[in-house]
């Protein structure tokens, strides 16, 4: 039942192994994700839910959504992390079968950019786990987190 939040895009077979989450992602995005989907040919989505800042696809395979997250990153300035979650234990090994979810938010700055930080233009000179900065005039550089309120 979909609430506020969150609105179910597609729906098909339930058995899924993990949660490929897109935070804040782009068109270019998306589409990076449906054709890796599509070329991979092996590989259901059980279903894709919209949230309010982004999509989860729930897909069968553990290993293609923590390779696709890795190709993310390497594609998309952005941050990964990955965790996995105990699901249940097979009845006839005894083995714990686990769910990963795969996180991936797009930052929404590029190398290069032109931001203001307390008044000051500064270019983006990096992207990591946190913002690289240089202010334009007197170059000074500054580490700071994407969620500062001096942002803009």
């Amino acid at each position: 039942m979909p609430t506020r939040d969150k609105e179910i895009l597609y729906e098909g077979p339930q058995y899924f192994q993990g949660t490929l989450q897109l935070r804040n992602p782009s068109e270019e995005l998306i589409r990076f994700v449906d054709n890796s989907i599509e070329k991979a040919g092996n590989i259901t989505v059980a279903k894709v839910v919209k949230m309010k800042n982004g999509l989860d696809y729930y897909v069968s395979s553990q290993k293609f959504i923590q390779s696709l997250g890795k190709r993310l990153l390497k594609a998309f300035p952005g941050e990964l992390k990955t965790s996995a979650k105990l699901f249940t234990r097979n009845r006839q090994t005894s083995k714990e079968v686990h769910r990963v979810s795969v996180l991936f938010k797009l930052h929404p700055y590029k190398k290069g950019d032109t931001v203001t930080y307390k008044g000051d233009e500064m270019e983006v000179l990096g992207l990591g786990p946190k913002l690289k900065l240089q202010n334009v005039k007197s170059k000074k550089k500054h580490t700071i987190p994407y969620n500062d309120p001096y942002l803009r």
